[in-house]
């Protein structure tokens, strides 16, 4: 089984975190502040809970790259990495209990994108 897919996945929300971690710290908006806190504070905890649940039923993840682009708007790097489990997500196994928290990371990733376009 390719595991590229799972952890370019888990990569991506990992990178996630430190992108909106930076962001958090450069914005001058209060209600970004918060939204980007609680996003980073979140995922990573997902990120953790798909990669152990994959490894759990299908072996250690292998495959991670030492890429990493730093962040310049938080609403274009939260589409990318909506953008990123759209096209892993597929390649995965359907198993549901993974897809299940994925869909956690989809659900964080737009609750984050409504508090940045609405509540800024």
């Amino acid at each position: 089984m390719d595991k590229s897919h799972c952890a370019q996945l888990i990569q991506c929300l990992f990178h996630s975190a430190t992108s909106t971690h930076i962001l958090h710290l450069q914005t001058r908006s209060y209600a970004e502040h918060v939204a980007l806190s609680d996003y980073y504070a979140e995922i990573v905890d997902i990120a953790d809970a798909i990669a152990e649940a994959y490894q759990g039923k299908y072996g250690i993840i292998d495959g991670y790259t030492n890429d990493y682009k730093l962040p310049t708007n938080p609403i274009e790097t939260l589409i990318a990495v909506n953008d990123c489990i759209t096209e892993h997500r597929a390649q995965l196994p359907q198993d549901s209990e993974i897809q299940n928290l994925i869909d956690e990371a989809v659900a964080l990733v737009d609750a984050t994108l409504y508090k940045l376009r609405f509540l800024g």
